[in-house]
């Protein structure tokens, strides 16, 4: 079935399929992530994360890998939902821009697909801390798949 058969579901549905999935990648847990909304026309998705204090650096501050990941997480998966759960996303490159320090606690990731074809797919995301305020942001090209288990 590709994504022009599979029957589409509502936005909610789809945010409620994710929610209750029993086959999260463990790599979605040790990130603390929850998909918390999306937008399957516009193709993006919102995310919280509780990050964890073993996540900081020297500084306190959460090491700028764990804010690529969560980055690189939700574009990945407002791929996995614009394709209607047919295509994943593999990252060919990414780049982030840290603007100000993350803390370990309450974090979002609003990500957003900019352009998606047969080959490619460019996206971009912003990290916001507990406050709202802007701490990170990133682009992105992947090839998009069909998406297959290992």
């Amino acid at each position: 079935m590709t994504e022009d058969t599979k029957p589409r579901v509502s936005d909610a549905e789809m945010l409620a399929r994710f929610q209750n999935s029993k086959k999260r990648p463990p790599c979605s847990d040790t990130l603390g992530m929850r998909l918390v909304d999306l937008n399957q026309a516009e193709q993006w998705v919102r995310m919280e994360f509780d990050v964890p204090g073993m996540f900081a650096n020297p500084t306190g501050a959460v090491q700028g890998g764990f804010i690529s990941a969560m980055l690189d997480e939700a574009m990945s998966t407002a791929v996995i939902i614009a394709s209607n759960v047919t295509m994943t996303a593999p990252t060919l490159e990414m780049k982030t821009s840290f603007l100000k320090r993350l803390m370990p606690g309450k974090a979002s990731v609003t990500a957003r697909i900019l352009r998606m074809g047969k080959s490619a797919a460019f996206m971009e995301a912003d990290c916001f801390d507990a406050e709202g305020t802007l701490v990170a942001r990133a682009t992105a090209t992947a090839i998009p798949m069909p998406f297959k288990r290992l």
